[in-house]
């Protein structure tokens, strides 16, 4: 409780410190928007550099499968076990879906509404890498034995390292939002609050939002693509 405490403490006073630097007021805002400014454009830097990653692999998908050289790009119409496939797809959505809400909640000043959002996804995004990792132990296929295959080997592991990329950014926000809960309280928690620590804590929050609605954007377009045509 005393480390708690502490740690509340400490938030506070960066804040104040903060505020009363040897600056214009003007100065201390301009510094403030460029910081909000550099979360937004860093967090959508990541979803340019992921595109651009899971373009890679769409040309690929359809590359090959358009030369399909000696018939190999499906031999037999095989596919990855369809039940796990959709079962990884709506998890993810749904975890996508329930970010936006929260946001969509923390806006209207319910932080609480956003919590259990927040760890509801972690869990959620849990299970959706498990069931991707057990997915790879039951193909009835060879990695390298189709196109179809070598495509679908490539989409799992960017999968995996994409929903734990999410993963890791909700889970340090929600941390986060513990710590500041009651270091803010009296300005009006981190939904109201005008100090600098809860400004940035919701521009990384709608960075974390915008990024959790490409991965759900990416989780139907492949599994239209694996599963579907």
């Amino acid at each position: 409780m005393g480390d708690a405490v502490s740690d509340d403490k400490t938030v506070t006073e960066r804040s104040e410190d903060f505020l009363h630097l040897n600056e214009t007021p003007e100065e201390i805002a301009f510094e403030l928007r460029a910081q909000e400014g550099a979360l937004w454009t860093g967090g959508r830097l990541v979803i340019g550099i992921w595109t651009f990653v899971f373009a890679s692999l769409a040309f690929a998908y359809f590359y090959l499968r358009s030369a399909n050289n000696q018939d190999l790009w499906r031999p037999h119409g095989i596919t990855a076990p369809t039940a796990a496939g959709a079962a990884i797809f709506a998890i993810t959505v749904a975890c996508a879906v329930l970010n936006l809400y929260g946001v969509r909640r923390f806006r209207s000043g319910v932080a609480l509404d956003w919590e259990v959002a927040g760890w509801t996804s972690v869990l959620g995004t849990l299970l959706a890498v498990g069931l991707q990792i057990w997915q790879l132990t039951d193909l009835p296929f060879f990695p390298g034995s189709s196109g179809y295959a070598s495509c679908l080997i490539g989409w799992a592991a960017l999968n995996i390292a994409l929903l734990l990329s999410g993963l890791y950014w909700i889970e340090t926000l929600l941390a986060r939002q513990a710590r500041l809960r009651r270091a803010l309280l009296e300005d009006g928690g981190t939904a109201q609050s005008t100090l600098p620590a809860a400004r940035m804590f919701r521009a990384s929050m709608e960075g974390c939002a915008y990024y959790w609605g490409f991965i759900g954007v990416v989780a139907a377009l492949f599994w239209v693509l694996f599963y579907v045509l």
